[in-house]
């Protein structure tokens, strides 16, 4: 009898790790991410309603962070769906068949992670934000949001650069990938300097945050 899909929309958060902890990769590390991005975009939220009911700034992020939470659920089950095909993929046999569905499943994996990360990034400019000016007394959960968010994009990063490496069980050499798929190579640099910044905005507000590494 086959087992009921686990979805992160559709299931309990014991019924989605505890599938996150089994040996099948479905849901995987790319599913994770997107549900990291989930945890920042609703701790976003959170502060933003804290900051302010008078419609103006914080009212605005706080409806994008609560479109981008709904959004992160769905992209993190597209990526479940996703690495069952990359999986699949590799378990053929030898030939050219095998090859094709690598190369089909490696980019479609790539691109799939390359959304999350686009959207881990538009996020970044909200929570810069809430930094500075949200509500103080939750800068605490701005530096979490801050950790998920980087989470997700660090992940979103690693799983672009690793599916794209993935074309080389294919024949494809790294220059060609870097020659035929020239956005989401492209995507990895962006993913990078998206990191850096997160670390200089957590750090620009981490003696706040936690005033007791001041002593």
């Amino acid at each position: 009898m086959e087992k009921p899909e686990v979805t992160t929309q559709g299931s309990t958060v014991e019924e989605w790790t505890r599938a996150l902890a089994e040996s099948t990769g479905s849901p995987g590390g790319g599913a994770g991410t997107g549900l990291m991005l989930a945890v920042a975009a609703s701790l976003t939220s959170m502060v933003a309603g804290y900051s302010g009911d008078d419609g103006g700034e914080p009212a605005r992020i706080r409806e994008r962070a609560q479109a981008l939470r709904q959004e992160a659920l769905r992209l993190a089950d597209d990526d479940a769906s996703a690495s069952k095909a990359f999986g699949a993929a590799f378990r053929l046999e030898p030939g050219e068949e095998r090859d094709e569905a690598i190369r089909r499943a490696s980019v479609e994996a790539a691109a799939a992670s390359a959304v999350l990360g686009e959207r881990a990034i538009e996020a970044i400019d909200d929570l810069a934000w809430l930094a500075t000016k949200g509500n103080r007394a939750l800068v605490a959960d701005v530096v979490v949001a801050f950790g998920a968010l980087r989470a997700a994009l660090a992940g979103a990063r690693t799983n672009v650069s690793f599916d794209l490496g993935s074309l080389r069980s294919a024949g494809t050499s790294l220059e060609q990938v870097r020659e035929q798929h020239p956005d989401l190579w492209a995507a990895v640099e962006k993913l990078n300097a998206a990191m850096d910044r997160i670390d200089e905005l957590s750090t620009a507000v981490d003696h706040r945050a936690a005033p007791t590494d001041a002593i």
